[in-house]
């Protein structure tokens, strides 16, 4: 009987160290991802500006887990272009940041014009690699969800469907891709499954749009005085120019009227006529008066023409400056002192 009991004793724990191995095997497939994640997130020693990119994103455990995977890189330097240099250069304005062999790799733009242009961009990135670790399934579903809040929105918000427009070369399952990392970053009122979905990274995702916001308004700012002051220009060069022509055709009636009174005179036709002479030449002068004014307040336009093309040169500097900020194309050879 005893032998017995410890032959039962054996299998019995043979079969629970199956058991465990079992359920052990069923843990580390399930969760290889977060896994895998974890590890790598320990074993990267981030920068003292990766970290401060981090602090700013104010990510849960579950965000900063992958964004710690992808061990991040900010970089000032032409070193970000060779990291970057798979991402397709059509799809935005200028890259500023790229998500390719599950890293991340970030563009370093320190003008304070521009605050948050980073994390914003980290942010997207990490949607990208969020993205990417859905299961395929999971991937679909949101995919299609995602695009059909995006044709909703679209029909009523052209500035969203322009800027989406930059990606409309890619691919359904690409462009879903970017829709889930634009709505999460740049559009603030999202429905409430949108909200939970992104919850899952980011603490405060608000944070995140209030950082787009204000560094989206200076370009959005300099482009509407820019073109208020097209429109006065344009505006006041038609009306300077109608009045140039305008007063040109009166100088010469003056001119030719003013010539015939001197011819008059000297053949001496108002000899006998002193009340005709008077009102002759006084109406001359007051013509002459109305030229002049005519002519200074011409001037004057002029004037302001020129003033307004200052404004908006200087406005050009201004946005052609921000947008070299921008660009990694003019970015150093050697990474700055506090990259990577």
């Amino acid at each position: 009987m005893v032998k017995a009991s410890r032959s039962g004793l054996r299998r019995g724990l043979c079969l629970g160290v199956i058991l465990l191995v079992a359920v052990a095997l069923v843990v580390a497939v399930t969760f290889r991802q977060q896994l895998k994640d974890h590890f790598a997130a320990v074993s990267f020693e981030p920068s003292v500006r990766v970290e401060r990119v981090l602090d700013e994103l104010q990510l849960t455990d579950a965000g900063e887990r992958i964004f710690l995977a992808t061990q991040p890189t900010v970089d000032g330097s032409q070193n970000f272009n060779a990291q970057c240099a798979g991402v397709d250069h059509s799809e935005q304005g200028h890259v500023l940041g790229c998500y390719t062999e599950d890293r991340i790799h970030l563009f370093d733009v320190t003008d304070e014009r521009v605050t948050g242009v980073v994390e914003v961009t980290a942010a997207h990135e990490l949607l990208h690699a969020s993205y990417a670790r859905l299961g395929d399934g999971d991937r679909a579903m949101l995919s299609a969800k995602l695009r059909q809040e995006y044709d909703r929105r679209a029909a009523e918000d052209p500035e969203l469907k322009e800027r989406m427009a930059v990606y409309e070369h890619l691919s359904e399952a690409a462009f879903a891709n970017e829709l889930h990392s634009v709505f999460g970053t740049e559009v603030r009122d999202l429905p409430d499954w949108l909200e939970e979905h992104y919850a899952q990274w980011f603490s405060d995702r608000g944070a995140i749009v209030d950082a787009f916001a204000r560094y989206h308004a200076v370009f959005v700012d300099l482009q509407k005085q820019a073109d208020a002051l097209r429109g006065e220009m344009e505006s006041l060069r038609a009306d300077v120019e109608a009045r140039k022509q305008s007063y040109v055709a009166d100088v010469e009636q003056f001119n030719t009227d003013a010539a015939d009174f001197s011819a008059r005179n000297e053949r001496f036709e108002f000899s006998d006529d002193a009340i005709g002479f008077d009102r002759i030449r006084g109406e001359l002068e007051w013509r002459r008066g109305e030229l002049e004014a005519t002519r200074v307040g011409i001037q004057a336009d002029v004037d302001r023409y020129n003033a307004l093309r200052d404004q908006l040169t200087a406005l050009s500097e201004v946005s052609s400056e921000l947008d070299q900020q921008l660009n990694s194309d003019l970015a150093p050879v050697t990474t700055r002192p506090d990259g990577e």
